[in-house]
């Protein structure tokens, strides 16, 4: 097995890419990061990840490459879009990628990515059970891993809680929006993490995302049957996921 991946993470407002040591779960060159185009029509973010991939590649033009989106992945289609064009609703987006980078690829949600690599490489390393991860930032993505089977496109930020969608109430962005303290953010937080643990029971909650830096305000304050911690690997999540799953494809439930 190869110990050199190169993973591309798409999103709605930057894409970046590096070359991934598999081995040690570490970028293996400097991480590359180009803003999403305006819009997020596929022709364009397709022509961005070329670019990437060919920058990266290199002497190491033959390293599998993984690419995560924010979007259902059924099939190697987005079933949805994030933050990017409807016209990645229902389009072979696996395909679309693969014949402009002339190569196969590994194409995956970017939340069941950030959770792999967690579980691989962060946080989550070397738990046993049923791991939930979630990732607070624009929305609330999610990640759902049974004893290293992955359960896809789980999307639990659009479960309801209190007659609304969940990310509506309880995303890092509802905070900055409405300036709430952590103490009312987590007022919040504790309704969303309570009706996750009735539904799933899990062994580890592992939260990521941009605020995770700032855990230390929030997490204390919530009252969870479940440990809950802080992911590790932040803004690399998506990268190192990628990559892992090009070369390793997780089981899939």
């Amino acid at each position: 097995m190869t110990d050199l991946a190169i993973g591309i993470d798409i999103g709605g407002t930057g894409i970046k890419g590096a070359v991934v040591d598999l081995a040690t779960g570490e970028l293996a060159t400097d991480r590359i990061k180009r803003s999403t185009p305006e819009g997020g029509k596929p022709d364009d973010i397709v022509e961005v990840v070329v670019e990437l991939v060919d920058a990266l590649a290199g002497e190491h033009r033959d390293a599998p490459v993984g690419v995560c989106f924010p979007a259902i992945v059924l099939d190697g289609r987005t079933m949805s879009a994030a933050n990017v064009d409807d016209a990645w609703i229902g389009l072979e987006a696996e395909a679309l990628f693969e014949k402009a980078l002339g190569r196969d690829i590994h194409f995956v949600n970017d939340a069941d990515a950030a959770g792999v690599a967690e579980l691989r490489y962060g946080a989550a390393k070397g738990r046993e059970g049923l791991v939930l991860m979630t990732t607070l930032g624009t929305g609330i993505g999610s990640a759902l891993i049974n004893r290293g089977v992955l359960v896809p496109n789980t999307e639990l930020g659009h479960l309801e809680v209190d007659g609304k969608d969940a990310e509506k109430r309880a995303a890092y962005i509802q905070k900055e929006r409405h300036e709430w303290s952590w103490e009312q953010w987590a007022k919040r937080l504790q309704r969303y993490y309570s009706h996750l643990e009735l539904l799933f029971s899990p062994d580890l909650f592992v939260v990521g995302g941009g605020v995770s830096k700032h855990h230390e305000e929030f997490l204390p304050l919530l009252d969870l049957r479940t440990p809950i911690i802080p992911a590790t690997l932040r803004n690399n999540a998506g990268i190192l996921g990628a990559a892992a799953l090009a070369v390793k494809p997780a089981p899939v439930a």
